[in-house]
Order: C-alpha cells, then structure tokens, then sequence
C-alpha cells in the first residue's frame, strides 16, 4: 500500500508532537547563564541545556546568530527572560513561539514586585535576578516550563526546585546581614549601569549608575560631571566595575574626583548581566550573587567571610 505525500506528512507531524519519553534528556536552550543555571539546578540529570550568553556577553545588545537559530529551532524548549532584557531578539522570540514551546520566565512576576523602566513607560528593570527572593519565582516558572513538557518527571522537578529555592532563602539571609554591616552613609553603589535598582531595594543602598537600565544608553559628559560631584560631595571612596560591561566610564569618574582632590578606588569587578567563567562557583547564580554581596560589602567597609556565604569564592575575589 502506498502512502500519499499528504498521509505521510500528517504522520510526520504527529510524530513531531509526541512528548519525549522519560529515557531522553530534554533539549532546553536559554538565553543568559542565569536561567541555564536555574534550569540545570531544577531539571538536573534530565535535562541538557546551552546557554546562548556566557561570561562577559551583555545580553542587552545580543544578536542571535545562525548557530543559535538551529539550537532554538531543535529544542525541545527555549527559555528567555523577557522583560525587554533580550531587546534585539524579542521579534525572533516571538515568531519562534509559533512553532516551538517558548517561555520568558520573568513575564511571570507579579508587576506590583518590579520596577519602572527608565527609558519606556511601559516597560520594567528586568534585572531581578539581583534579588534572590524575586529570582524565586523566575525558577518556580522555569519548574513549571519542564513541568508542562515532562510531566512525568514533576516530582523530581518539584523537588529539585524546592531545593534551590532554599539554597536562594540562605543566599539572601547572608545578603541581608553581611551589608547590614556597611557603615549607613557608605551604602552607595555606583556601577557602570543601572542594573543593581532591586539590590538597592532589597538591602537599603543607593543605587546609581553611569548607563541607564540598558547599556544601549549613552552617559553624557553632564552625567559623568554629576556623578562626579556625588562622589566628592558625598567622601564616596569606591566604584565598582562589571565583568559585562565597559570600565571606560568608571575611569572617568575617578579621573574627575582626583581633579577635585578626592580619591575613588575600584572596589571590584561585579558580576550584573552575566556570571563568572563556567565550571567555577562564580559561574552559578549562587556563586554570582555571593561574590557581589561578598566584594561591595568588603569594598565600603562591612563585615564578611573571607570566601563568603558558602566558602567557595575564589581568593581575593
């Protein structure tokens, strides 16, 4: 018996829409390390995750490329954060989700938890992984993600994300008590971007940056002067760097203070859009966060560990 071109195709298909048997690893692709990182700690050995931005790469101007199209393309699921943080691929993202299972798994919050969008009305900051409560809910959503497309394996996904969700619960305890010790008129953060606004929330700081939310931003001499005069006005004695983000407007500031005869130091390089070199503890979302709590407390004058929260960070920082 022949088969028609129309019965073999209609075959084809509904072979393509059975769910993967429980002996294969999901295929999940995610844009930043942070979510390839939650993904891994809830799906563990059941999945297999690429993460499309690695260390140092500013998710803000990223492109996809055409390897990036076949992975996405092939995926059993793609995860993107959303929130405007992917700006020059949400086009693709959505065109993608036509065919394929898509997730942004920060367009789940609550938008009573977030904040306003410096440049769009509406728009929000979608730097929330800077709080680890808020990045509780962005892996109950990357939990609910596998769940929808294994649902044989929820038991373990639950477990799993229960887990990590305990392991954000100390992350965020050591936050709090390890910057409740910076001196209260050194609580200010400078930064190269705006991308720490819920880490100012969370633990009481000043936050400012040289950039605004995005690094597409440009900051104006005016800017640089105004931040400039701050760090005098106010005996600033430390900016921080970010390990995805040019130094070049930090250099600025601190040649502006030394001309008014105030000295500002580096305080470190922080970890905002992207985290630490893979295989390495600050190559995780708990290691990311534990280095910066651990490097801006050191820096104005608190009380940490030498290695921080979990012992793990690298000597020196």
């Amino acid at each position: 018996m022949r088969f028609s071109r129309r019965l073999f195709m209609a075959a084809a298909a509904s072979l393509m829409a059975l769910p993967v048997y429980a002996a294969e690893k999901l295929s999940v692709v995610a844009t930043t390390g942070m979510i390839a990182d939650a993904v891994r700690q809830v799906g563990g050995d059941a999945v297999d995750v690429r993460g499309l931005m690695g260390p140092g790469v500013d998710p803000h101007a990223y492109r996809q490329t055409r390897t990036d199209i076949v992975a996405m393309t092939r995926a059993d699921l793609v995860l993107w954060h959303g929130l405007y943080l992917e700006a020059q691929m949400e086009e693709f993202f959505h065109d993608l989700a036509e065919k394929r299972t898509v997730v942004a798994v920060a367009e789940a919050l609550p938008q009573d938890m977030l904040r306003g969008h410096d440049d769009y009305d509406d728009k929000f900051d979608p730097h929330v992984w800077m709080d680890p409560t808020l990045w509780s809910g962005v892996v109950t959503e990357v939990r609910d993600a596998l769940t929808a497309i294994a649902p044989y394996q929820a038991d373990v996904f639950a477990a799993n994300a229960a887990a990590h969700i305990e392991e954000l619960t100390a992350l965020k305890t050591y936050a709090v008590e390890s910057l409740a010790t910076v001196p209260e008129s050194a609580r200010v953060l400078l930064t190269a971007h705006d991308a720490f606004g819920y880490f100012g929330q969370a633990y009481g700081f000043d936050v400012l940056g040289v950039q605004g939310i995005s690094t597409e931003s440009e900051a104006g001499l005016n800017r640089i002067g105004e931040l400039v005069d701050y760090l005098v006005d106010h005996q600033i004695g430390a900016v921080f760097v970010e390990s995805s983000v040019s130094d070049r407007g930090m250099r600025a500031l601190i040649e502006g203070a030394a001309a008014k005869g105030h000295t500002v130091k580096i305080g470190g390089e922080l970890f905002s859009d992207a985290m630490g070199m893979d295989g390495t503890y600050e190559g995780t979302y708990v290691g990311m966060l534990d280095h910066n709590v651990t490097v801006i407390a050191d820096a104005l004058g608190g009380d940490v560990p030498a290695r921080g929260l979990n012992g793990k960070l690298a000597a020196g920082y």
